[in-house]
């Protein structure tokens, strides 16, 4: 069978919200032809699956379409409702409304009314100007010169120079925002691939790639878009190199821009919904509760807003990045227990979004599950959850791969299972060993579970090594090529529950007590 996404035309049909396929239907019945009738018969088959097989649709529609027609029709079927969804305006995109604008100044024109299209253009410039749309701006003024060079308009004395050095002033903006806008990709990309920079060499190619590619500029003379995307390299920069103070300054700057630019949010609303998932993953990182606990209520705010709300997207973003967030919250309360009353919710959301999400942002929410699951104790929901992580067959985020197998391999130790520990030792410090994400801190993690195999049966002994682990690993927790192994999996907290012999979340929650009684202190 066909897997779900490969079908174009049956993850669009999909996506449609109710309102969007009354509408088409609406537009159907303009136009009434046999192939249009066919086009509909094909709209309420895919419409009524789950999963996408074209024997069923072929059955399902019976004789009116045939398998040779099939692909013609599915072809015209698509155009049919991209020309449907284009009629449904949004007169608050601004991006759409410059399009038509556009169209219409070249139909004004065709009909050879030059002063009328040039007028329209020049609105257009301004909208675009007071909107950053900086592409939109080239467009038109490309348009205008085309106008001035092929007609007497006499629109204004020395025309030529004015739109030559307004050519020149967006070209030299647009170079340095694409430059931006691609180092802001790739350093992404790599962390995406990558995870965090894991050793000496990640670091200094990380740092050599940044500052290569980081135009020269003065950050009080870049516009917008420009910002926008100086923050985020710097971000992703100092994200990868676990440098989370920095991580927060520039997340922080990035939810400033909108803040300052409140024109913005609605036209770059997915660029605003992730400064707030980059800043509450920097206050996480820092172990920031108050500040974590402010911008979560303000993204929450957000969230039932028109603005988050206008369309699927958006409404997408806000489920991935605010459950994150919520998550992340009760790691840092050690409410573990607490946060799998949203398992089935976000088990439910995860196979409604399967269609749009990415596999990154599943893995994802699949580690954090099982985290959750690992917190509160339950070891075979832990590794139900890090199963779905092992067999998926993609290569990206190899730092949750390895950890995922890692916090597999310590929850069937937790489980006694000791008749698969040995071999599933191997084949862990194997794929670690091949992703270069072994630390030292990993490696005494392997040496103690291959060690306290053979002693398990003695309780005096085992909490000894425990308790000699745990200063092992202790003097470690400061070291930044080191710390991934703290932030992925909390092996400290993990150790304090064995030799306490108390849950995990018992000593998340007494952590979070402690900072919370600091954090009030110090306001006295």
């Amino acid at each position: 069978m066909p897997n779900r996404n490969s079908d174009e035309l049956f993850q669009l049909v999909k996506s449609l919200e109710k309102s969007e396929k009354r509408n088409f239907k609406l537009f159907m019945k303009r136009l009434a032809g046999s192939e249009e009738m066919k086009s509909v018969l094909l709209f309420d088959t895919l419409d009524k699956l789950e999963e996408y097989d074209e024997d069923i649709v072929l059955k399902k529609v019976d004789d009116s379409i045939k398998k040779s027609q099939l692909s013609n029709i599915k072809a015209l079927l698509y155009k049919q409702l991209m020309s449907s969804l284009r009629m449904v305006r949004d007169d608050d995109n601004v991006e759409m409304y410059l399009n038509e604008m556009l169209s219409y100044a070249r139909i004004l024109y065709n009909k050879g009314l030059y002063m009328q299209s040039l007028k329209l253009l020049e609105k257009i410039k301004q909208t675009a100007f007071e909107n950053n749309q900086l592409t939109f701006r080239l467009q038109a003024v490309i348009f205008e010169k085309k106008i001035e060079a092929l007609h007497i308009t006499r629109s204004a004395e020395n025309r030529a120079e004015l739109l030559s050095r307004e050519l020149d002033e967006i070209d030299n903006r647009l170079v340095n925002q694409g430059k931006l806008s691609n180092l802001s990709l790739q350093m992404y990309g790599w962390y995406i691939k990558m995870g965090h920079a894991r050793d000496d060499k990640d670091v200094a190619a990380v740092k050599m790639f940044f500052e290569a590619n980081m135009p020269i500029c003065e950050l009080n003379q870049l516009k917008f878009y420009e910002k926008m995307y100086f923050f985020q390299s710097h971000c992703w920069y100092y994200f990868i190199l676990q440098d989370f103070k920095m991580f927060y300054r520039h997340a922080q700057k990035w939810l400033d821009l909108f803040d300052d630019n409140p024109q913005m949010i609605p036209i770059e609303t997915g660029q605003y919904i992730k400064a707030y998932h980059n800043l509450l993953s920097a206050h996480f990182d820092t172990n920031n509760i108050e500040k974590f606990n402010e911008i979560l209520k303000r993204f929450e705010e957000f969230s039932t807003s028109e603005i988050a709300n206008s369309n699927s997207n958006n409404r997408i973003q806000i489920f991935t990045y605010l459950n994150i967030a919520r998550l992340n919250g009760h790691f840092m309360c050690g409410t573990f227990s607490e946060g799998l009353e949203l398992v089935p919710y976000l088990d439910e959301k995860l196979e409604e979004f399967r269609l749009q999400l990415d596999m990154h942002r599943i893995l994802v929410f699949y580690y954090k599950i099982a985290c959750l699951y690992f917190g509160s104790g339950d070891n075979d929901n832990t590794i139900k959850y890090l199963n779905k992580i092992i067999h998926i067959k993609y290569s990206l985020r190899t730092d949750i791969q390895c950890y995922a197998r890692l916090l597999h391999l310590i929850a069937h130790y937790e489980l006694g299972n000791e008749e698969i520990l040995e071999s599933l030792i191997k084949s862990v410090y194997r794929y670690m060993a091949k992703m270069k994400n072994l630390t030292v801190v990993e490696e005494e993690i392997f040496n103690f579970i291959k060690k306290t195999l053979s002693i398990s049966s003695s309780p005096k002994m085992m909490t000894k090594a425990f308790i000699q682990l745990k200063h092992k690993l202790e003097k470690y927790e400061g070291n930044p090529l080191e710390s991934r192994s703290f932030m992925y999996l909390d092996i400290i907290a993990w150790l304090d529950s064995k030799i306490r012999n108390i849950p995990v979340q018992e000593v998340r929650k007494e952590r979070y007590a402690q900072k919370m009684q600091l954090i009030k202190n110090n306001h006295y």
